[in-house]
């Protein structure tokens, strides 16, 4: 089920989407090519990036091996919702 079609998370299609065209689109290498890209993209432990969505509405982990260019979602929810996990290790436990 996509992020988007849950109720009241609809506004997030969008700006997911144009994400994702990006990412696919992108060459990085490290995460110095991610901030170049995404100034306000905060760089986290076990190569994961934190990226602000609708206008830091929504929060977007991701896992990057730079190496094999795989780009792999680990969480999306709403900055309250992000608050609530440890975005080094979303999905297994709280803060």
């Amino acid at each position: 089920m996509e992020h988007w079609s849950t109720p009241q998370r609809e506004d997030s299609e969008e700006p997911l989407k144009a994400w994702y065209a990006e990412a696919m689109a992108a060459a990085w290498k490290t995460p110095a090519d991610v901030k170049a890209k995404y100034k306000s993209a905060s760089i986290v432990g076990d190569n994961r990036v934190v990226f602000n969505i609708a206008g830091n509405k929504y929060r977007l982990i991701v896992h990057i091996n730079y190496q094999l260019q795989i780009v792999l979602v680990k969480f999306v929810g709403t900055h309250a919702e992000y608050d609530e996990v440890t975005a080094e290790i979303v999905g297994g436990g709280k803060k």
